[in-house]
């Protein structure tokens, strides 16, 4: 967020101009002066940050849910960044205390202690995961070791129902969800396994192809091998899409019944 005596410009991390789809925000942000705020912009669901939410919002242009946690302060009429980081969180609050923010805009609160702790209870709550910054580092724009982004993973099993042929074994994996009567497309995996175990998965799921497709509401996909449900994979994710599917999905086993593959 860049603020310059009541002109104000939001910009993505890769450059882009998004002041437009974030006027609510930008119009929170009333603080005389010259200011560059760092932060994110989120979409709290279910007592969570939640991802897909947050595409679902951007994708209709709504603004509404938005809210932006400001984590850093990296000019306040001047240059703050070889200030320690401990340092220019507390001017940040200051300054929204000063000039009375409130939403959709929020300082990022942090906690100091047990890293493992943290981590432990995020993973409870089912949270994307956590961020360690060093208190004392200066800001760099750059990835580095001043701070270390450490994500939660969701795991669950997931009845295959059609696969996609390599020459030796599956590129990929069509997964299903059973709810009530209905079996939910989900998704694909298609990472996660060495060329020996691909070729294993293919074995297995040779011998129970299906002429059509087992979902209860079916999709095109003219590469699909389609299979009856017996087999599960066990599948690591980190969230759920708005539109029910797996994000960035990673294959960990194959089961059949309560037997591993």
């Amino acid at each position: 967020m860049h603020l310059n005596r009541g002109r104000k410009k939001v910009f993505t991390r890769t450059g882009l101009d998004w002041t437009k789809r974030f006027t609510e925000i930008a119009g929170a942000l009333a603080i005389p002066g010259e200011a560059i705020i760092d932060g994110e912009v989120v979409v709290v669901h279910e007592g969570r940050t939640n991802f897909s939410e947050l595409q679902a919002e951007l994708a209709a242009g709504r603004q509404g849910r938005l809210v932006f946690y400001a984590f850093d302060l990296l000019w306040r009429n001047g240059d703050l960044r070889k200030l320690p980081q401990i340092e220019r969180k507390q001017r940040l609050k200051d300054l929204f205390g000063e000039n009375d923010i409130e939403l959709p805009v929020l300082y990022s609160e942090h906690l100091t202690g047990d890293g493992q702790k943290v981590f432990e209870h995020a993973a409870k709550l089912n949270w994307e995961g956590i961020i360690s910054k060093r208190a004392d580092a200066p800001y760099r724009s750059e990835r580095g070791e001043a701070w270390i982004k450490l994500k939660t993973l969701q795991r669950e099993r997931f009845p295959v129902v059609g696969f996609v042929k390599d020459p030796s074994g599956v590129a990929a994996l069509y997964l299903g969800k059973q709810e009530g009567n209905e079996l939910r497309y989900m998704g694909k995996v298609g990472t996660g396994w060495s060329r020996t175990v691909s070729s294993q998965i293919r074995k297995q799921l040779d011998t129970v192809v299906s002429p059509t497709s087992k979902l209860t509401r079916p999709i095109r996909m003219p590469k699909a091998t389609w299979v009856e449900p017996t087999f599960y994979a066990d599948v690591e994710y980190k969230d759920i899409t708005a539109e029910g599917l797996l994000r960035a999905s990673s294959f960990k086993g194959l089961f059949k019944g309560t037997g591993r593959i």
